[in-house]
């Protein structure tokens, strides 16, 4: 183990540069898959018809799919029907088709378990299914979310070094470049590459018991 040729500025520089990919990548995704798995969760837990059904069936595919063989379809397929993309905007729309599906459920099942009573007593006093929706339901519904929406993200952050599969220069793949420098460098870097994506995931988590504790 060669703590002190693994730790080298040249080699820390090259993994903070992956660090970098990765947060871009994990940041751009989380934006993305948040907003577009909040509309299709609620499209799906309106019941709008033909509409919903249509996400029902779109989100049990994408969830029952391995997240490597979107990512390789995106890279690999897309471009042979002339839809060409950046390594990162690849990842990016991989994990956003992928993480938005499962955040669509999270959606749906947060909006579920607000009490009907609520719904019903809302609408008797004259507010409509939309003001319904966005002044009761879902308030409520995003502060029980948190606690799911961030294990989700957090699992978000780590599926990102799936991306080295297509050769996205993130954490995982700059890890791998500088082990193979020489295999007296693989502990040493694999203990760091473990101890930044702990450090990041447990601020995550950190914020979410702080979210958690507010809306409580």
């Amino acid at each position: 183990m060669d703590f002190a040729g693994a730790y080298s500025a040249d080699n820390l520089k090259f993994l903070l540069d992956g660090l970098y990919i990765t947060l871009i990548v994990a940041f751009v995704s989380i934006i993305l898959s948040f907003v577009i798995g909040c509309v299709i969760g609620v499209i799906r837990y309106a019941e709008i018809p033909v509409l919903s059904p249509v996400m029902f069936y779109l989100v049990e595919l994408i969830r029952n799919l391995p997240l490597l063989l979107i990512i390789f379809f995106v890279r690999f397929a897309l471009p042979e029907v002339g839809i060409k993309m950046s390594l990162i905007t690849a990842a990016i729309v991989a994990l956003t088709i992928f993480e938005a599906a499962m955040i669509a459920e999270i959606v749906r099942g947060g909006l579920t378990s607000i009490d009907k009573g609520q719904i019903e007593a809302a609408r008797s006093s004259g507010l409509s299914s939309f003001q319904t929706l966005w002044h009761i339901v879902l308030p409520q519904g995003l502060r029980r979310m948190v606690p799911p929406l961030v294990s989700q993200f957090i699992s978000l952050l780590k599926d990102t070094s799936l991306a080295v599969v297509i050769s996205l220069p993130e954490l995982m793949h700059n890890a791998n470049i500088v082990i193979g420098h020489s295999y007296s460098y693989a502990i040493p870097t694999l203990l760091l590459a473990a101890l930044i994506y702990f450090t990041v995931n447990y601020m995550l988590s950190v914020v979410s018991r702080k979210l958690e504790n507010k809306a409580v």
